[in-house]
């Protein structure tokens, strides 16, 4: 069986962390986000991976090529102007015979996907839609369904007073290929507001899963922030990362001072040097080779690689991309640093806040 990642989005709502980068290759525990949704497939035996692109195509494409390091089989298709997750779909259809599943690229999920494709089957469903629960659905595409395990309505982003369910469509399907048909070719569609209904209107049957036990739209620097907390938790698992009883997690190759705090919930990269007195944690996430210089402290953060953070600084509630220097000085106090893309992390401070 195949599965389709769309991975085409600007990520807007994200920036400025997707300036540089499309979303599905923001760090989630220092893998791409696209990486950590692999590593979930691998484990009921996907490895053919089909990528609809878009913004920023090269950065997947160099990342992963194709697939064979990560035991995977990949193919790309990149979309010239945005087609809508239904264009996208209708895009590479000729590249699925057979049931396949579809992503919505910019989500973290733990769901049995070996116990969603055998639903598929014994609905004899077009499509199957996996869903979650929310309290607040009014930003989130609506399904109701009924007894039997069957959509009756799709309502994208109700208004408070009109929304019938707390269940929402969570970006995870099953297709069975004659439902492309119902897609048109070579334009923009939605199937949340135009494929669904349409297929529900021609007489097919579109079955609903309710097994995801942890769920997360990346849409947000509060979310993406809160994805993290999630892991460090427990509630999100995450294949390869075990905290230790005190809530610590540290990679290899990593040179931390003796006279160093870690205070869990703690996640700490490969080839990671933390300086004398300086204290790291709680809800700290610690990039491959940062150096946390003396005397700082680095609480409720998210670092990606190569950040160095500078004598007695102090991070509380930032995440710092890839490479930024943080001088010797409180950045709650002055957001003033030593590199070209000050204004990046001074945006993400603001957006956070």
């Amino acid at each position: 069986m195949k599965a389709l990642f769309l991975a085409g989005g600007m990520g807007t709502r994200l920036k400025p962390l997707t300036d540089d980068l499309p979303k599905p290759m923001v760090p989630i525990m220092n893998k791409p986000l696209l990486e950590r949704s692999f590593e979930n497939l691998r484990k009921c035996g996907i490895r053919d991976i089909v990528i609809s692109t878009g913004y920023k195509s090269q950065y997947i494409q160099e990342y992963f090529g194709s697939g064979r390091k990560f035991g995977l089989n990949i193919e790309y298709i990149c979309e010239d102007s945005p087609m809508g997750t239904g264009g996208a779909i209708k895009k590479t259809g000729h590249l699925f015979n057979d049931t396949f599943l579809v992503f919505n690229a910019d989500i973290l999920c733990n769901m049995d996907f070996t116990e969603l494709i055998k639903y598929h089957k014994a609905k004899s469903a077009a499509v199957t839609i996996a869903v979650t629960r929310v309290d607040n659905p009014s930003l989130y595409g609506v399904i109701e369904y009924n007894k039997n395990g069957y959509a009756v309505t799709f309502t994208e982003k109700p208004e408070a007073d009109k929304i019938k369910s707390n269940y929402i469509n969570a970006g995870v399907y099953v297709f069975e290929p004659e439902a492309l048909r119902e897609i048109p070719e070579d334009m923009p569609t939605s199937i949340e507001r135009e494929t669904f209904p349409k297929i529900l209107q021609n007489g097919h049957k579109i079955a609903v899963y309710n097994g995801c036990s942890y769920w997360m739209d990346i849409g947000t620097p509060q979310k993406y922030m809160q994805t993290h907390e999630d892991i460090m938790a427990g509630d999100c698992r995450i294949s390869g990362i075990r905290f230790n009883n005190n809530g610590v997690f540290i990679a290899q190759h990593s040179n931390i001072d003796s006279t160093a705090e870690i205070i869990g919930p703690v996640y700490i990269g490969n080839n990671v040097r933390i300086g004398p007195y300086a204290t790291v944690g709680p809800n700290a996430v610690i990039g491959d080779d940062v150096i946390v210089h003396m005397g700082c402290n680095v609480t409720n953060s998210i670092l990606w690689n190569n950040v160095h953070v500078g004598i007695f600084s102090a991070m509380d509630g930032v995440v710092a991309a890839s490479s930024f220097i943080v001088p010797c000085k409180d950045i709650n106090d002055n957001p003033a640093f030593i590199n070209t893309e000050s204004a990046k992390l001074a945006a993400v401070l603001a957006a956070i806040s």
